[in-house]
């Protein structure tokens, strides 16, 4: 029996080092069933890029020169809710997971990842599912549970009893879209719903309450 021929991805690589981008570039062009689509060096460059070139996947740095890829991931996904957003960092924090969680990335991995199981990311991702490194996704997740379970977070304010279904869901690993059908609601809304709780909870402005939760579960 013949093997079904893959679908070959198209990816925007987003880092603003020259020198991983063409090994990015280099690595994954040995592959068959991924093209990289174009590079962007900057938040300004990945929107740009990504509603232009409508890659299958944005394989994405978080610290950028004039911003955050968690910022140009919530961007990208507001305009294009069809791409899929990986978060590649050197950063195993528990802030930048929860950012990326929260703003719809569907994947979350390591700059010391290999190189197949980073294509194998992709290739999983692109095909709808979510992949999240497993050395930092525990405790930051446990946060989450935490949180919708009516832990008390210093200095965040009170979360609706829908702000706390939608935050439940997340907690699980549950897609925007997929948010949005278990609570009959539109994308957009839960989109709202999650920057109301980005808000509350200060997570792009301040998030070392959650820092110091985390630490007191660990």
């Amino acid at each position: 029996m013949r093997k079904a021929k893959l679908k070959t991805v198209r990816v925007l690589l987003v880092d603003d080092h020259e020198i991983v981008r063409v090994g990015l570039r280099t690595v994954l062009s040995q592959h068959r069933s991924i093209q990289v689509a174009g590079e962007a060096a900057t938040v300004a460059e990945a929107i740009r890029h990504a509603a232009k070139l409508k890659p299958d996947v944005v394989l994405m740095d978080v610290r950028l020169p004039d911003g955050s890829g968690v910022d140009a991931c919530r961007d990208i996904l507001a305009s294009s809710p069809a791409i899929r957003v990986i978060i590649l960092t050197s950063y195993a924090d528990d802030d930048s997971v929860l950012a990326a969680v929260l703003a719809g990335a569907h994947g979350y991995v390591l700059k010391e990842i290999d190189s197949t199981s980073l294509t194998s990311a992709i290739q999983a991702v692109s095909e709808g599912r979510s992949i999240l490194d497993p050395a930092v996704t525990d405790r930051a997740l446990g946060w989450l549970r935490g949180l919708a379970a009516g832990a008390d977070i210093p200095g965040a304010e009170k979360l609706s009893a829908q702000e706390e279904r939608v935050l439940a869901l997340v907690a699980e690993g549950q897609t925007n879209k997929e948010i949005a059908t278990a609570l009959d609601l539109s994308d957009k809304t839960v989109k709202n719903y999650l920057a109301n709780i980005f808000h509350k909870l200060h997570i792009t402005r301040r998030a070392q309450a959650a820092v110091l939760f985390v630490k007191r579960q660990a």
